[in-house]
């Protein structure tokens, strides 16, 4: 039997100009479950698209606080999700500037347009307050992640939250591509930002909002299962 993965991840409402966006470049809702037609951008071919973005369409659109994990014994799915709802009630929205489409090494991802020092401590509080949760790594996943380079500080980060892109090496991004030919990172960059603009008003966003998401298989996609508002 299958054992779940949960995740707790920034998605934008399902109403919005930003997830309806993200959907598209990716081709999958990960509220509905569906599969949505592709928004291919310019100058990308039309049947490579779905193959350049098939990584990222396992998780959905959305940008990772907490990161998959499976339940630790004695937790149950009633129980984050409380939990969760409980946390988004007592949190206040966390400003940006805005996002913007960039290339980080071989994928291409929004990111927030200016720093954000707030978002940072905030994206470590909840990495922290949903550790109780998280089983310890199997074998094979902390396997996995040792074959990446990690840094001392992403090794202890590993160790302690089962996930080494935390704290002072937290990223916010919100994931477009998967990894792409060299020769095609700045291209492919250009007009996803032309695509994002295009479709999403320039204006501020806040963070306002914690998705808990489900992954029922490995092999399968990730699903919301709950979205909860700030203050609420």
């Amino acid at each position: 039997m299958s054992t779940p993965r949960y995740a707790i991840y920034y998605a934008p409402p399902a109403n919005s100009a930003l997830w309806r966006f993200g959907c598209a470049t990716l081709g999958y809702d990960a509220f509905t479950g569906d599969d949505v037609a592709f928004a291919v951008p310019a100058g990308a071919d039309a049947e490579s698209w779905p193959q350049l973005t098939a990584e990222p369409r396992r998780y959905g659109f959305h940008a990772t606080l907490k990161a998959p994990f499976t339940l630790a014994n004695g937790r149950s799915e009633g129980q984050l999700r409380a939990f969760t709802h409980q946390i988004a009630a007592g949190l206040a929205r966390v400003p940006l500037a805005g996002l913007t489409v960039t290339a980080l090494g071989s994928f291409v991802a929004l990111v927030p347009a200016q720093p954000s020092p707030a978002l940072q401590k905030f994206a470590f509080d909840m990495v922290q307050a949903f550790e109780p949760f998280r089983a310890p790594l199997s074998a094979a996943d902390l396997e996995r992640r040792l074959a990446s380079p990690l840094t001392p500080a992403q090794r202890a980060y590993l160790e302690a939250f089962g996930y080494p892109y935390v704290g002072d090496d937290f990223r916010f991004h919100m994931t477009l591509t998967g990894s792409l030919p060299r020769d095609a990172v700045a291209s492919l960059t250009a007009a996803l930002a032309d695509a994002h603009a295009a479709a999403v008003p320039a204006e501020p966003l806040a963070i306002d909002r914690l998705a808990l998401f489900r992954q029922d298989d490995r092999d399968g996609r990730f699903r919301v299962i709950d979205s909860f508002p700030f203050g609420h």
